[in-house]
């Protein structure tokens, strides 16, 4: 079953990452890379600051546990214990794979952290910014565009030959659980505070 399962996921890899144009490796290059994104999540700070005033703290905790969880639980806890190669690793599919980035990463690649973090962090926020944490009861629908961002940002990781497709919905599965634990733990944290 597991082997069978292993070679639709590879052949769909293998379809995705084989769709590719000059145009779209720069564009997911780009994509790809944690930096480019610093820029955003220091705006993301600065807005929730701005429009969450005296919350904003409790805001940015959670995200920062969210992505702690997220992260720890993709990269620290199941590519050690899973051991699955990202394709890139694998011999027989080194002179089939398009792979754009200049190394291939980490030996194992089950599940990705880049989907768990993204996923992670437009979970969270559409939490907090919906009715979670106390007084904040004012939900933005633009913030909905930050999965549209999640999924396009785990899609590069296909494209640039490093994760295969079930290491992806794995990865945005736990972004997810992991934002609803961190969401929990603050917002419980902050009513025992409001308490005292």
């Amino acid at each position: 079953m597991l082997h069978e399962i292993q070679q639709v996921d590879t052949q769909i890899f293998l379809s995705l990452n084989g769709a590719h144009a000059p145009w779209a490796d720069m564009l997911m290059y780009w994509v790809t890379e944690r930096n480019t994104w610093i820029p955003m999540y220091a705006l993301l700070i600065i807005w929730l600051i701005w429009q969450y005033k005296q919350q904003a703290g409790g805001m940015i905790g959670a995200l920062i546990l969210t992505i702690i969880i997220a992260d720890q639980t993709a990269s620290g806890l199941l590519k050690p214990w899973v051991e699955r190669l990202r394709p890139c690793h694998v011999a027989y599919l080194q002179d089939k794979i398009h792979l754009v980035v200049e190394g291939c990463g980490g030996t194992y690649g089950f599940a990705s952290s880049h989907a768990a973090n993204s996923f992670g962090l437009a979970t969270a926020l559409w939490l907090l910014c919906g009715t979670v944490i106390p007084t904040v009861n004012r939900p933005n629908k633009y913030l909905l565009w930050f999965f549209p961002w999640a999924a396009l940002v785990s899609y590069s990781r296909v494209y640039v030959g490093v994760h295969y497709p079930l290491d992806i919905i794995a990865g945005a599965i736990i972004g997810v659980g992991a934002a609803f634990a961190a969401v929990q733990i603050v917002s419980f944290l902050l009513a025992r505070f409001a308490k005292k």
